[in-house]
């Protein structure tokens, strides 16, 4: 395993995150650890004991986030209207795993899912207020968008070659001068603001639902400090028309940002399309309907 090779693997089970946390961390070594439900792809997540948990990230690339989680969300946290992680130890490479993985604090709540919110408008407001806060934080000495955290709060034409790629390639399912014409809008309406928090990756599976409601906001991996539109992708990739327009209207964006956060929207979609076309499954199925929402406006 190397770092020059991003995309390799490791194998990330319950016994070896037992023997790193008796290892490193020998005074929570008696506690239980059992694999999370709903595991993300960047990480695998274990509950360690009834108030903590374990992030292994699952390759390279991922791994350093942790660097970033440990030093910002301490400093994020009493600013914001709801709870984020809090980082409570960093581990080392042992035993064959061969980067930084964490202990962070245990937050209650499942993963977002229309059929645990109650109301799916106030679910919209809410995330847009939380949102909203995180942009008001100060960034002073925040990361800057690059390939750390694959340019979130950047500029969006770095994926300009692969999305008009992918509008090339799906031309038999995808209506190419639409697809075309929203990106191209996306690339014009240049950033001009100054540098606001950026979460990153805002996304059902990183935002915890208890009793209907939005609880919690996990996973700031992909953190920096800059264009706050690719935290706007939600508006189609999880929202119906009518929650729609309250989450536009609580983030209070101006039309540039809503078009640019449409763009990163696209780019997503195609890849996923690209990625499940063949097997026309579920997953196939999600990207598709997204997709065809940010055509539609």
């Amino acid at each position: 395993m190397t770092q020059e090779d991003p995309h390799d693997a490791v194998s990330i089970d319950v016994p070896l995150v037992q023997l790193l946390v008796a290892d490193q961390f020998p005074i929570w070594a008696h506690l239980p650890i059992s694999p999370v439900k709903t595991s993300g792809h960047d990480n695998r997540t274990f509950r360690l004991g009834p108030e903590m948990s374990v992030r292994i990230p699952s390759a390279y690339r991922y791994a350093m986030h942790v660097e970033t989680e440990h030093l910002w969300l301490p400093r994020l946290a009493p600013h914001l209207p709801l709870p984020i992680p809090t980082p409570l130890a960093r581990g080392e490479p042992a035993y064959g795993y061969p980067w930084l993985w964490s202990v962070n604090s245990w937050l209650d709540g499942e993963s977002a899912t229309i059929e645990r919110i109650d109301d799916l408008s106030l679910f919209a407001h809410d995330l847009a207020n939380f949102l909203n806060r995180l942009k008001t934080i100060d960034t002073a000495d925040g990361p800057s968008p690059g390939p750390d955290n694959f340019y979130r709060g950047g500029d969006l034409a770095v994926y300009d070659a692969e999305t008009r790629e992918c509008i090339d390639e799906l031309q038999d399912v995808v209506d190419a001068k639409v697809a075309t014409a929203v990106w191209e809008s996306a690339l014009d309406d240049a950033w001009s603001g100054p540098a606001v928090w950026v979460h990153g990756d805002v996304a059902a599976g990183n935002l915890l639902v208890k009793g209907g409601r939005l609880c919690a906001v996990i996973d700031f991996g992909q953190l920096a400090a800059g264009d706050p539109a690719c935290d706007v992708t939600m508006a189609w990739t999880f929202f119906g028309e009518a929650s729609r327009e309250v989450f536009r209207t609580a983030l209070s964006v101006d039309e540039a940002t809503w078009s640019r956060g449409r763009g990163w929207g696209l780019w997503k979609a195609l890849l996923g399309v690209r990625r499940y076309r063949r097997n026309k499954g579920v997953e196939f199925v999600k990207a598709r309907q997204v997709l065809d929402d940010i055509l539609s406006g």
